[in-house]
């Protein structure tokens, strides 16, 4: 993998959000919006070694241009959305380590990273979030304010939970957020919301104006219920 240093932000024990893309698209749309609303800043890049996939055309293929971001705003580092995750195990690693370097380096003790939580019981238009922590304390105290815990034993693969792992080997306090989806195959904006606001409710953060997502869900259920009928 290839990292860049665009420029040295001058940051303090900021805290940290980092997501890659996962099933329906919850990561990329959180961290994007999160860029958006807080106005952040690309301070580092990384490029992956070899292409995950290639585009098709129609008869052509063409390379994707990935890359995923550091972003940065006066007390807040986001990194990752994009449209895909490291190809290899070995890279995911690698990446993750990258994170926890730069966590390091500017004093952040705190790691949030947040995705989909697939489940088939109908969700309706309020989908639950749930949270687990890198330790047992910390979980205790999510539960004090009234933010539920994921209801039993599982695996998380892929970056969103494995950063989680790397938090905890290195001694920074990690929380995993993830909303409840039926449909991982289309972007679940109301999941996202869901999220989002329990990022407010942990950071004390505003991260912006969410009626827009509730928008682009009602455009997606509509496009996918006309499908269905068709």
């Amino acid at each position: 993998m290839k990292f860049l240093q665009i420029k040295e932000p001058d940051l303090q024990k900021p805290l940290m959000i980092a997501a890659m893309q996962d099933m329906g698209d919850v990561g990329s749309i959180v961290i994007d919006f999160i860029n958006t609303n807080r106005d952040t800043a690309v301070f580092r890049e990384v490029l992956p070694s070899y292409p995950a996939y290639v585009i098709d055309n129609g008869g052509y293929i063409d390379l994707p241009e990935e890359k995923w971001e550091y972003r940065c705003d006066k007390n807040m580092i986001v990194f990752g959305g994009g449209s895909g995750q490291p190809s290899s195990t070995e890279e995911l690693n690698v990446l993750c380590q990258d994170v926890i370097n730069v966590a390091k380096k500017y004093s952040t003790r705190f790691i949030y990273t947040l995705g989909g939580f697939h489940t088939k019981k109908p969700i309706g238009k309020e989908p639950k979030t749930f949270v687990t922590t890198t330790s047992l304390e910390m979980t205790e105290q999510v539960r004090k304010l009234g933010i539920e815990t994921t209801p039993e034993a599982s695996i998380i693969t892929g970056f969103n939970g494995l950063i989680l792992g790397f938090a905890k080997m290195n001694g920074i306090h990690g929380i995993g957020i993830y909303a409840e989806l039926n449909e991982p195959k289309f972007p679940q904006y109301r999941s996202a919301k869901s999220i989002l606001r329990t990022l407010e409710k942990l950071t004390y953060q505003k991260l912006g104006d969410m009626s827009e997502l509730d928008i682009m869900a009602e455009e997606v259920e509509s496009k996918t219920s006309r499908e269905q009928v068709d």
